[in-house]
């Protein structure tokens, strides 16, 4: 079993005809998703390699029975693709776009949050259930099939602990990569309650980064509502007060947000934190068992 992308992922992507839009959508399907459908206005009645394109979400979800959509748009037209998406009626909106800003996605998740759909990103490297489908832009050759989720905030961290797992001969149930946003559609609850409830996750890899506080927080999720094992990486022990590191979201301010902080949250409450990939496959395996 997979969570939120699968066999039965039906794939629309809103940017289709762009160059990234175009290159990764055909990976996608390359990789064995379904992608029934391209969005981009003004293009309607043309195609990207077979794939139909439509001027509006809505068009494509009537036309193709799309419930998933991929977002290669612009920062300043993705919030207004996003709002789209959601009026589809598609389950899952995962938003590759970087850049967006907060005070748009501000509006997005407040109005994202009045119904039941998901929203995944932005900024965000996208998902994949290994051997069944792929919405993003993850380097598929690092992940296999397996029994541990991944979730995290860092889409280099991903590749390079999923490298780590894969040489250990550990594959992957489904990768997730929520984004380093301030602002982003799931949080690590989110996808952490999802892996708790299917059958098929034996354990689940958290990664962190310094900055808000949502690794405190899955600490307390993790101890009062997990029964699957989870095992921790936190990016950024080194990183100095007030300085950007990579992500939007990755600022410490003042005390608050370090590294040593989250890692003294998640250890108190027994999730064991790795201090580099190779360390964090080596506490999976011996886990596992």
């Amino acid at each position: 079993m997979s969570i939120l992308v699968g066999p039965e992922t039906k794939l629309m992507v809103q940017g289709i005809t762009g160059r990234e839009g175009t290159f990764h959508t055909l990976r996608n399907r390359e990789y064995g998703t379904q992608v029934v459908a391209g969005v981009t206005p003004g293009k309607g009645g043309q195609d990207v390699e077979g794939i139909p394109v439509f001027n509006s979400a809505r068009d494509a979800v009537e036309a193709t029975g799309a419930n998933t959509t991929m977002v290669f748009v612009p920062p300043r037209f993705a919030a207004d693709a996003i709002y789209e998406a959601i009026d589809s009626g598609v389950e899952l909106i995962i938003c590759i776009t970087e850049g967006i800003p907060a005070h748009d996605m501000l509006r997005v998740y407040t109005h994202l949050r009045r119904g039941q759909q998901v929203l995944v990103g932005p900024n965000c490297p996208g998902i994949i259930s290994p051997g069944k489908a792929t919405v993003g832009i993850m380097p598929t050759q690092v992940f296999n099939p397996g029994k541990v989720g991944l979730v995290s905030r860092s889409g280099t961290l991903t590749y390079q602990i999923s490298k780590e797992l894969a040489l250990l001969d550990i594959g992957q149930s489904t990768v997730v990569g929520i984004g380093g946003d301030p602002v982003v559609g799931s949080s690590f609850i989110d996808i952490l309650s999802r892996f708790e409830e299917d059958p098929e996750t034996e354990l689940v890899v958290m990664v962190g980064e310094i900055g808000g506080n949502e690794e405190e927080k899955a600490a307390e999720f993790i101890a009062n509502e997990m029964s699957t094992p989870v095992v921790a990486y936190i990016a950024g022990f080194q990183a100095p007060p007030g300085k950007q590191m990579g992500h939007a979201g990755a600022i410490i301010t003042g005390s608050s947000g370090t590294a040593e902080a989250k890692r003294v949250a998640l250890e108190a409450k027994g999730v064991r934190v790795g201090t580099n990939p190779t360390e964090v496959a080596a506490l999976v395996k011996e886990r596992l068992g």
